[in-house]
């Protein structure tokens, strides 16, 4: 019978994804192991091989579909003595549909739709004209009572109209409306528990549509924007800054690359790398991720490092950087770097880091703070080495080059005390990096 090919989950997060290319053609006969097509995921383009034999009854999705569902058929492949008249598998999900457009007989599509009749004295018409009334960022006057008892009902504060002084809803305004009433159509303007209206960016009221061009979100933006939403809003942030003078380091690395081969050059952020693992290692208690069940301590320091690609961002791991030498720290980063950029690494090369670097020195960033990426602990945010005025062990005044660091901790796992210690072991690699032999 008939065999179906499904969309592959290429990750665990993974729940559709896009289908790039069709190495196979309707037709042609397919081996186990073959490459038969290219999917691209929110973090990379892999190949799939295929796990039956047979020939090519009919492709199910064609090539540049996307939001193709997990597990969705994709092909069917029909073995010795069948045809595509046997091909009875379900039409593959196609990709996401786009939300029908709202009618416009008004340009400011953040304007709710006309609400559904609350209380007989207060016809549905005047509480839709209150809203459109009330300009943009506007704050809905309302009684603390008021508000409480809307929030327990359901009832949207924009759709209704107060009776009290100003115009203010107060409590008979809200216990005559119906439960549930009034609420906001897709697409209304989002507000806040204090009834705060937030306009939409790219409402017309806001920006004339032929004032910018608009460019769809791909899958690796979307994923970023919503993984680190909801680690800004769910995880407790809190940033540790220190200075740490680079000059040593700085020594230390131009004797290296003298005395290293022609093909090796270490960077400044290998050594980073390293000095951040051996101080994982030091400070184990920050080497940690919060769980539902428990904390977990990692036994291993493994470094995942921001790298800026088209469309977003993605952190290759260094496994075990504790235990590497600088050269392969530099061999294994340049070409993790070079696969991100081309969307090439496989999953396991970007997850099951227990601690991030983000380096944004090279472009003269002095400081800034990063978001933790979930589930690691702490991530490190290295700003510009400089060269400053200090005051050296003599009093005397004297130029040395001096970098700013933020470390941001998850307050779930790090405390002040443990984010401190981290930094003073870090430090102490930077400044006397010969450390990092013993």
């Amino acid at each position: 019978m008939p065999i179906n090919i499904t969309m592959p989950a290429l990750s665990p997060t993974m729940e559709d994804g896009t289908l790039a290319k069709w190495l196979v053609k309707e037709g042609d006969t397919v081996k186990s192991g073959m490459i038969i097509a290219e999917i691209e995921t929110d973090k990379a383009t892999m190949e799939v091989e295929a796990v039956d034999e047979g020939k090519v009854g009919k492709i199910m999705v064609p090539a540049g579909t996307e939001g193709v569902k997990v597990n969705a058929v994709i092909a069917v492949l029909l073995e010795e003595g069948e045809s595509a008249g046997d091909v009875k598998a379900p039409a593959a999900a196609p990709a996401k549909a786009e939300p029908a457009p709202a009618p416009k007989p008004a340009p400011a599509s953040f304007v709710p739709a006309a609400p559904t009749p609350v209380a007989a004295a207060k016809p549905a018409p005047q509480a839709a004209v209150a809203v459109m009334e009330r300009p943009i960022g506007a704050r809905i006057m309302a009684s603390p009572l008021a508000k409480r008892i809307a929030a327990n009902k359901g009832i949207d504060l924009k759709a209704l109209k107060g009776s009290g002084p100003h115009g203010r809803i107060i409590r008979r305004d809200v216990e005559n409306a119906k439960p549930g009433a009034a609420q906001p159509a897709q697409g209304g303007a989002p507000m806040t528990a204090d009834g705060l209206i937030l306009p939409q960016i790219l409402d017309d009221r806001v920006y004339a549509p032929d004032t910018y061009e608009l460019k769809p979100l791909d899958g690796m933006r979307k994923t970023v924007a919503k993984r680190l939403t909801q680690s800004f809003m769910q995880v407790p942030h809190f940033p540790l800054n220190i200075d740490i003078t680079l000059d040593n380091l700085l020594e230390s690395r131009a004797a290296i690359n003298a005395a290293a081969p022609k093909d090796v050059k270490i960077s400044v952020n290998d050594l980073l790398i390293k000095a951040a693992a051996l101080a994982l290692i030091d400070e184990p208690d920050c080497n940690a991720s919060y769980t539902d069940k428990g904390i977990a301590y990692h036994k291993h320091a493994n470094i995942s490092v921001a790298v800026a690609v088209e469309g977003g961002l993605i952190t290759p791991v260094i496994f075990k950087a504790e235990g590497k030498g600088l050269a392969e720290i530099s061999a294994e980063m340049k070409d993790l770097a070079t696969r991100a950029r081309e969307r090439k690494l496989k999953p396991q090369e970007y997850m099951g880091g227990t601690f991030s670097i983000s380096n944004l020195g090279m472009f003269g960033i002095k400081s800034f703070a990063s978001i933790i990426n979930p589930p690691e602990g702490m991530i490190l945010s290295v700003g510009a080495g400089e060269k400053r005025a200090v005051v050296d062990e003599t009093g005397a005044i004297v130029a040395r080059t001096v970098m700013s660091v933020t470390l941001t901790c998850d307050h779930r796992v790090i405390g002040g005390a443990e984010g401190a210690k981290w930094l003073a072991a870090f430090k102490r690699y930077v400044e006397t990096p010969e450390a990092m032999l013993l």
